[in-house]
């Protein structure tokens, strides 16, 4: 009996203190890690896009790795590249190999224009044949109808081909059909593809403007009337398409024309020097956005 007696308080306490235990509210879990998804918005300037190539590679040395990419003209061959997963490295490698002659594929009978499939096949080639959709990394390449002049985003199929679509600079190339419709230079519509990365599903976009306004010069060639003319109608469809951006690097190219292919090695140090400039404002928007998303996430689970 006496144990009985001292084992029921003994037992009654335990209860209770379990009890008390249990009514303790649980803390909330901890607010996932904010991941935000980084576009890269490759815009077009023929020659001026080796610039591309100086941007990208500050991007990686500074730990920034885009998660989408959308390119137009020469943005969208460095953009298909690099998407395919070939880091800056190996973009500067096959930019240093590149032989101008395997790209230009002459039809006298149109014209004199350049008809555009050995550019493609150059593409498929170094991705591997492989279809937009198998590419590492999300990508779009931006084209404009020509029947319509609507701008066209190429998210799936042939990557060369829809490669060939954005650089078909008017006057210079053929256009190119695609299920019965006809592709010219998405520069003509989108000198810079930002809302081309944002339909990839970018929170945050990194534009890189190649185009310039016009110096003055009276450019003697075809390919150089032509491009300073796009340039000439873009300005304004960049200048606005450019403010949806989170951060815009202009390289300095002023000195590099459309059809200076021989000064690769100075677009891509502009590039590079350009992008580094802007590396500071990338991470501290970059902050700010991943801060603000964490206080607007802890409000709502507070409420």
């Amino acid at each position: 009996m006496p144990f009985r007696r001292l084992l029921l308080p003994l037992l009654a306490t335990l209860v209770l203190g379990a009890c008390t235990h249990a009514a303790k509210p649980v803390p909330p879990p901890p607010p996932a890690p904010v991941k935000l998804k980084i576009g890269l918005a490759l815009g077009g300037g023929a020659a001026k896009g080796f610039a591309h190539i100086g941007v990208i590679k500050m991007l990686e040395a500074s730990g920034i790795h885009p998660d989408v990419v959308a390119g137009t003209s020469a943005g969208s061959v460095v953009g298909a590249l690099y998407a395919s997963g070939m880091d800056a490295f190996a973009l500067q490698q096959t930019a240093f190999g590149l032989d101008e002659a395997k790209i230009r594929d002459v039809r006298l009978f149109s014209g004199g224009l350049v008809q555009g499939q050995a550019l493609q096949d150059y593409v498929n080639q170094l991705v591997h044949q492989q279809p937009i959709e198998q590419l590492k990394l999300p990508f779009a390449a931006v084209s404009t109808e020509l029947e319509t002049g609507t701008r066209t985003v190429f998210g799936r199929g042939n990557t060369g081909r829809a490669v060939r679509a954005s650089s078909s600079i008017p006057g210079v190339f053929e256009p190119v059909e695609i299920h019965g419709k006809h592709y010219v230079d998405g520069g003509v519509v989108s000198p810079i593809p930002v809302d081309a990365a944002r339909q990839l599903g970018a929170d945050f976009v990194i534009a890189v403007d190649i185009s310039a306004a016009p110096d003055g010069s009276n450019p003697q060639d075809m390919m150089g009337i032509v491009g300073q003319s796009i340039t000439i109608m873009g300005r304004q469809l960049a200048a606005q398409e450019s403010t949806r951006a989170d951060v815009v690097i202009r390289p300095g190219l002023g000195g590099i024309g459309p059809t200076d292919f021989e000064q690769k090695n100075q677009a891509i140090l502009a590039g590079e020097k350009a992008a580094l400039a802007a590396i500071p404002a990338i991470r501290a928007k970059l902050a700010a956005m991943v801060s603000a998303r964490q206080d607007a996430g802890g409000n709502a689970a507070q409420h």
